[in-house]
């Protein structure tokens, strides 16, 4: 399994090196309209859903008081760009070491596309399996669109050793900046997986459009309020 790994990581960093050439051009006028809903709505989702984040804060504390409000994780952005992505703490503080002294377990989480199911997962809290369930575990990421690290919508954020799922389109896929939401999150979510999930996740880079974008932030609502595809 380490060898796998090592040899992934050398695979990746190889493809990284022989194609991350980025050209440079002007603002589009549908950037500047994206980056300015972008601005406005996670300010406004920032502001009317603090009393729920106030909330969502006390019953972490009252759960697990030393543990942190913020899951914190290295996402890889558009051009290839790292950033922390963040999330409402939905597991325990030792969650990595935790998963990891399990190689069974780790094996079936690399092989289940990164994902285990929720019954099975040692890592997550009994409020964390509520906050995934419901997908509130999510709403800090607002705040990485406010610092333009992430859209309201786009392609999810993925980890280093996903990267090598989208081959020869890797570049289609770091050209768009990752989403709050996206083509996959409403067309099945976790219950869609590589390789299909690439197609989708190419879909948007290929055909983003503002219009397109208001479709999926509306089904999103319809998917969260129906939990459908939710860990």
């Amino acid at each position: 399994m380490s060898v796998d790994l090592k040899r992934s990581g050398s695979q990746l960093e190889s493809t990284i090196g022989h194609q991350l050439e980025f050209e440079s051009g002007g603002i589009s006028g549908f950037a500047i309209a994206k980056r300015t809903v972008d601005i406005a709505g996670s300010l406004a989702g920032l502001l009317l859903l603090s009393p729920l984040f106030l909330l969502i804060v006390i019953l972490m504390k009252i759960q697990e008081p030393k543990g942190a409000i913020l899951f914190k994780q290295d996402r890889i952005g558009k051009h290839m760009k790292m950033f922390k992505i963040l999330k409402f703490r939905s597991m325990v503080t030792n969650a990595e070491e935790r998963l990891r002294s399990d190689p069974q377990l780790y094996r079936k989480y690399i092989q289940n596309n990164y994902k285990l199911e929720p019954d099975e997962d040692p890592r997550i809290t009994k409020l964390g399996r509520f906050l995934r369930k419901s997908s509130l575990d999510e709403l800090p990421q607002l705040i990485n669109v406010l610092r333009g690290q992430m859209s309201l919508v786009g392609p999810r954020p993925i980890v280093r050793d996903e990267l090598l799922e989208y081959g020869d389109k890797m570049m289609d896929f770091l050209s768009v900046k990752p989403g709050v939401t996206g083509y996959w999150q409403v067309s099945g979510r976790s219950n869609v997986g590589y390789p299909e999930r690439v197609d989708l996740e190419l879909y948007y880079a290929y055909n983003q459009s503002f219009w397109l974008d208001i479709k999926i932030i509306f089904l999103t609502f319809w998917h969260v309020l129906l939990k459908k595809g939710a860990y």
